[in-house]
């Protein structure tokens, strides 16, 4: 049996006062530090342990996984960190108030842009504050990588690869890994994991600060799958 653990970061700040966050590097809120702490001991208590660990550029889901690690007593455990693993880039939403954008744009017109799988929301501009290449994070990466909005589908298309390449061979070879990431970047992932539509994925939840354990075959079809402490 093949295992791999992914969690989703725990609430952040924005995600409290309903902000489109994407790119942006937000902090975890006081609730989302409770959620990675609980999440640390559901996975202690459950006796799961970990060779390698990976996440995103974003200090939601670095944090996150730092807090998991620290309950686990496994601060020390390799931690590899890709751009690859963020959030889908909300573009010109970034930062905007997801209930006042619904009143401006209309209810549909935002569901469009959250919930549709290939609908990108409209560009950033260069000037934005929040414009990624503007952070050093980002000052290695080629910025034709850095993107101004994207879609799920935009999404799926760095996460997917990123993941065949460099974590699924040591799942298969039996490491075993923990993915801290993003609610769409782990969507993108459960899509490839479990074959699911298009049209399907974009209504799967998956919810903040709680572990999901995948296990496989060794043709990685997904033989069991379920969460810790919800």
């Amino acid at each position: 049996m093949k295992r791999l653990v992914i969690v989703r970061h725990g609430e952040s700040e924005w995600n409290q006062k309903n902000l489109f966050t994407g790119w942006v590097d937000v902090e975890l809120s006081d609730n989302g530090r409770e959620e990675a702490k609980r999440a640390g001991k559901a996975l202690k208590e459950a006796g799961i342990d970990f060779d390698i660990c990976f996440t995103s550029y974003l200090k939601r889901a670095i944090n996150t996984q730092q807090i998991i690690l620290k309950e686990m007593e496994r601060e020390w455990l390799p931690v590899f960190k890709s751009y690859k693993l963020n959030e889908r880039h909300y573009g010109a939403l970034s930062g905007l108030n997801k209930k006042e954008t619904a009143e401006k744009y209309g209810d549909e017109q935002v569901k469009i842009w959250r919930r549709s799988f290939d609908v990108r929301p409209p560009k950033m501009e260069e000037d934005n504050p929040y414009n990624s290449l503007k952070n050093p994070a980002y000052r290695n990466v080629d910025p034709a990588e850095v993107p101004m909005c994207e879609s799920l589908k935009d999404t799926i298309a760095r996460t997917v690869p990123y993941f065949e390449k460099e974590i699924k061979p040591l799942v298969m070879e039996g490491k075993r890994v923990m993915i801290a990431a993003h609610g769409n970047s782990l969507r993108s992932l459960i899509k490839y994991f479990e074959n699911i539509s298009d049209e399907e994925i974009i209504n799967v939840e998956i919810p903040t600060g709680t572990p999901l354990v995948y296990e496989f075959d060794d043709n990685f079809n997904v033989t069991n799958k379920y969460y810790l402490g919800k």
